[in-house]
């Protein structure tokens, strides 16, 4: 019986098959972000290339324009890590279980520290890098509106800052490109 393998044989990289079918994820995530809203697309941090031909792509009706656009963001696409782009699809409509613990995290926080001023210290001291004049004035402002009945504009504000202490946002790392030699 005969041994086929080669011992020496070295790892030259991915498959052209498995850079296609990497280029095809990549593609099939941005006709996602095609579909997302804008509130939704502005909460996943693009590079500006690919966020102005998500635009473009918008103002096309031909199929074909169309079909051509998404391949040009798929070429864009590729600079992108796949598995975090999902992430941040994900994060952004809300289907990221760690995104909504976060969020339920985050109120209970903003609660605790608007109803009682040794949550203050506690937050504090988990998160040590916070701005605690702004944090005390967001808390003094929040018990001032809900006595007064006022909208709860501050109460959103610390929400908001309690939210990106909790789950800092991602941050899409665009890979270096290769030297293209067939240009």
């Amino acid at each position: 019986m005969t041994d086929y393998t080669d011992d020496n044989e070295e790892y030259s990289g991915p498959s052209k098959s498995e850079l296609k079918r990497q280029a095809e994820y990549l593609q099939d995530l941005g006709k996602e972000l095609t579909e997302l809203g804008p509130e939704t697309l502005a909460k996943i941090p693009l590079p500006d290339v690919i966020l102005a031909e998500l635009q473009e792509f918008h103002k096309m009706r031909s199929f074909g324009a169309k079909r051509r656009q998404l391949q040009l963001i798929g070429k864009y696409m590729r600079s992108l890590d796949g598995n975090q782009v999902r992430l941040a699809i994900d994060r952004a409509k809300g289907n990221d279980k760690a995104a909504v613990a976060a969020l339920h995290k985050s109120e209970r926080l903003r609660d605790a520290l608007i109803a009682q001023d040794e949550a203050l210290t506690k937050f504090i001291a988990d998160f040590p890098e916070v701005d605690v004049q702004l944090v005390r004035q967001l808390i003094r402002n929040a018990r001032k509106e809900a006595q007064n009945n006022k909208p709860p504009k501050a109460s959103r504000e610390l929400y908001r800052l309690v939210h990106n202490m909790v789950l800092p946002p991602l941050i899409l790392e665009v890979k270096e490109e290769e030297e293209d030699t067939d240009e």
